[in-house]
């Protein structure tokens, strides 16, 4: 879900968050979805108008992978967010219709759920207005969300399960809430790290067992950005990867100078699925992002000064990324059959 075209963002999806009582029943029969979670994480919040149900998510999901959303029938949401991939795409810039090629690289919707905003540069609040802007970028599927809508309502089962789930048609207002429910049940949380923080001394092995020291010590200071339940705190950070950046990152939004180059801190769950790396895939492997931030980075005048130099040994490199190979999910996220 790269940076997109943020035209016709006009829908008011209010969203307030709540928690779905998994025993409660829709009064028209449709029924709660029953969403996952690792031990330990909490529910995400789900919008009072969009509660998370069966119909819904089937229905999200359906959308998802279908390519009729596009202005040329050949580009889906799945053809960016691979599922073997954590969801993300394999390429620097991912193509969409007649070969166009998007601006930033498309990160993991793992654990989208719990996230406070959207995009690279978080430039769109909530799940259901992120589903519009892929559809109506030029770069990406090149059309309308209406017109999109439109072309699937003639699908009966989609228009079963939108009545069932919405109690109306489908339009544009349900393929957004519908896709934006799918999303929300792709939760990262089972890794080998996940058994081994809840008690199993043998989930991993030595090496990654080292790698997490060093990931969490005060010299590296990883966990300043990278902690939590998602393996990051979800700010904008600039990282001091260019002193002049092409993308002007989080300050297309708030049109302030000292958000140049400052991009959301992304998760680190399944990162070893999920090159290349930075918001415009510049860097292929681990092995780089780790001697980029072993540098501390160029001197850009918005740097983070979280970003100090350290120094790793090889087996100490090997280690580390041992440790984040280790925080791969040993489960799909897709919850949906």
């Amino acid at each position: 879900m790269k940076w997109l075209i943020h035209t016709a963002i006009g829908f008011g999806l209010l969203l307030v968050g709540c928690r779905k009582d998994p025993a409660i029943v829709d009064e028209e029969g449709d029924l709660p979805f029953a969403l996952e979670l690792p031990p330990g994480a909490t529910f995400p919040l789900i919008p009072v108008d969009n509660p998370l149900t069966q119909a819904s998510v089937a229905l999200g999901k359906a959308l998802f992978f279908d390519p009729r959303l596009s202005r040329d029938g050949t580009i889906s949401c799945a053809n960016c967010h691979h599922t073997d991939r954590a969801f993300s795409d394999t390429v620097a810039f991912s193509s969409g219709v007649e070969g166009r090629l998007g601006m930033r690289n498309s990160p993991t919707l793992g654990n989208v759920a719990y996230h406070p905003s959207f995009f690279r540069d978080g430039g769109v609040p909530t799940l259901e207005r992120q589903v519009i802007a892929p559809v109506q970028d030029p770069l990406e599927m090149d059309h309308s969300v209406q017109l999109a809508a439109a072309v699937v309502a003639s699908d009966h089962e989609y228009q079963r399960l939108s009545m069932l789930a919405y109690k109306r048609p489908m339009d544009a207002l349900v393929l957004t809430r519908a896709i934006a429910n799918y999303e929300r049940t792709l939760i990262s949380g089972w890794s080998r790290y996940d058994r081994f923080a809840q008690g199993d001394a043998n989930a991993m092995t030595e090496a990654e067992v080292r790698g997490w020291e060093l990931f969490t010590s005060e010299e590296l200071n990883c966990t300043a950005c990278h902690a939590g339940f998602d393996f990051s705190d979800h700010s904008f950070q600039n990282i001091g990867q260019y002193l002049e950046y092409a993308d002007r990152g989080r300050q297309r939004i708030t049109l302030d100078p000292a958000d140049v180059g400052r991009f959301k801190v992304p998760t680190l769950r399944n990162i070893a699925l999920t090159a290349p790396y930075m918001h415009d895939g510049a860097m292929g492997t681990l092995s780089e992002v780790i001697d980029h931030f072993a540098s501390g980075g160029l001197p850009h005048p918005n740097k983070s000064p979280l970003l100090t130099t350290f120094v790793l040994s090889a087996e100490q490199k090997g280690d580390l990324i041992a440790f984040l190979n280790a925080l791969t999910d040993e489960r799909s996220l897709d919850q949906v059959p």
